[in-house]
């Protein structure tokens, strides 16, 4: 099996970890698991986890749906990611 390095769980904005960590945990909440930050995750159904992240990810897209209509965005890739002319590959802003 091939070694993915890119990492699912690699945060893009680090800036961005707290508030992530604290949307999983009231969606946790939420779901009936208040102790979600020191559960052993491993003990949990596939199920219980994939509802934790499955919400995050309805959310995160709703967040980003409302922003676009918010700049009056056109949906386009363009309006989500800008290149960044710091003349880095794969540099994004």
């Amino acid at each position: 099996m091939a070694n993915n390095n890119s990492g699912s769980k690699r945060v893009l904005v680090p800036e961005a970890r707290h508030a992530l960590n604290q949307m999983k945990l009231e969606i946790a909440n939420e779901l009936g698991m208040s102790n979600y930050d020191s559960m052993d995750k491993g003990t949990l159904t596939s199920r219980e986890n994939g509802y934790v992240g499955g919400n995050i990810t309805r959310n995160l897209v709703r967040m980003a749906q409302e922003n676009l209509g918010k700049t009056g965005g056109t949906g386009q890739v363009e309006d989500i990611v800008t290149p960044n002319n710091s003349g880095g590959t794969n540099s994004f802003r």
